[in-house]
This record gives C-alpha cells, sequence and structure tokens, in this order.
C-alpha cells in the first residue's frame, strides 16, 4: 500500500460513528445548525433528508460521472482530464469552485482511495455534498491506516496483488477518481456510461455498476 503525506493524529472508530469534530466553513456551520434545528423541532426528520438526497441523486448524473463516461469514449478529452481536470470540467461548461482538481487513474495494478484526513475536503462541485461516512472520524482515521479493510466494509475486494494507494484532500487540492471500464460496456452511450457511475466512485469507494450484473 502507497499513501500520500499525512501527518494528522489517527485514532480507531467503528465505521458507522458520526464526525463531531470536523472543521467547517462558516456557510457549512450555519448549514449543519440549521439542519439540526429543523429535526429538532420535527419539522423534517433525518430519514426524509436521506431520502431527499438519495432523490437528488436519482435526478441526474453528477458531474463527475460525465466526464469520467467522456473519458472512457474519447481519449483525448482522456488525456485532457488526467493533464487538468478543472480545465476538463469547465470545458463541459461546469463550474468548478475547487482551486485544482487532479484525476488518477484505477488500474488493474492500483486502486486510489481518496479522504480528507483534517476535515471534510470534498469535490462538491463535482459532486455535491459529501456523504456522512466521508467526513466522519472512523472513516477518516482508518483508509489511511488499513484502506484495504475499509474497502471491503463498502463491499470492494481488492485483491492482495493490487497496490492501495490513499490520497489525502485538502483546501488547495480535490481528487477524482478515474475507475476503470467495466467489461461489457463497449456498445454503451456516455449517458449509459454516467449511470454506472456512483459518487462513491469518485472517491474509490466503489466499483462501476456492471452493465450484465444481475438487478
Amino acid at each position: 500500500m502507497s499513501t500520500e503525506p499525512h501527518d494528522h493524529t489517527h485514532h480507531d472508530h467503528p465505521l458507522s460513528r458520526q464526525d463531531d469534530d470536523v472543521e467547517l466553513t462558516p456557510a457549512e456551520a450555519k448549514f449543519l445548525a440549521f439542519k439540526s434545528l429543523l429535526i429538532e423541532k420535527g419539522i423534517v426528520s433525518p430519514a426524509e433528508i436521506q431520502a431527499r438526497m438519495a432523490l437528488n441523486q436519482k435526478s441526474g448524473y453528477h458531474h463527475a460521472a460525465r466526464m469520467i463516461a467522456k473519458a472512457w469514449t474519447n481519449p483525448a478529452y482522456k488525456s485532457r482530464m488526467m493533464d487538468d481536470a478543472k480545465a476538463a470540467a469547465i470545458e463541459l461548461g461546469i463550474e468548478v469552485t475547487e482551486a485544482k482538481l487532479v484525476t488518477i487513474e484505477n488500474t488493474p495494478e492500483r486502486h486510489n482511495l481518496v479522504v480528507c484526513t483534517l476535515c471534510s475536503c470534498y469535490p462538491r462541485s463535482l459532486l455535491g455534498e459529501p456523504p456522512a461516512f466521508y467526513v466522519s472520524k472512523a472513516y477518516r482515521s482508518r483508509a489511511v491506516r488499513e484502506p484495504r479493510k475499509v474497502l471491503r466494509e463498502f463491499g470492494v475486494e481488492i485483491a492482495e496483488n493490487v497496490d492501495i494507494a490513499v490520497h489525502d484532500s485538502n483546501a488547495d487540492l480535490r481528487y477524482v477518481v478515474m475507475p476503470m471500464r467495466p467489461a461489457g460496456s463497449e456498445n454503451m452511450s456516455e449517458e449509459e456510461l454516467a449511470g454506472l457511475i456512483s459518487r462513491d466512485c469518485v472517491v474509490g469507494c466503489a466499483l462501476p455498476i456492471e452493465p450484465n450484473a444481475d438487478s
């Protein structure tokens, strides 16, 4: 296993534990306070919030899926995305607020996993609000120390002979994982390919849907 440099202290917690010490921007802090107030007043429940987030996910493909699907079918675009992911996003009309986006490609020899060990840095321009697991202390600490085990808990089995590289996001740099194109997708359109790429694929916590997989 190889990892990007990091100098944060880590603690072992169950993966499902919610985070309670994430460093937030003022806007994020206000949003979470407002959401907590709505829940406390009984105006909305946590389950309803999660259901709404799931619905938003289904309303259309996230921007990163569009980029990856195009890269899978267009070698020239893939080259540009590998060189400068931010410029590649802007090329598709995507408004990018991150200072820098870097594409990291999965290969048969290497699987990439993204974490923010310090807080919750995430490519929001491409994926929206990060999932709860991504900002949890459990994920932020364990993804660095035992990534293969953490991936297994997500249902992702990585062969022992495949290297796992863990990349630490920060305020100035966000990563986009380009997963390997699944077998059986050769004749699929860009739109169909985008439907195979979940949000979690883009941080390395999931693999693309196999076209011929049973429902």
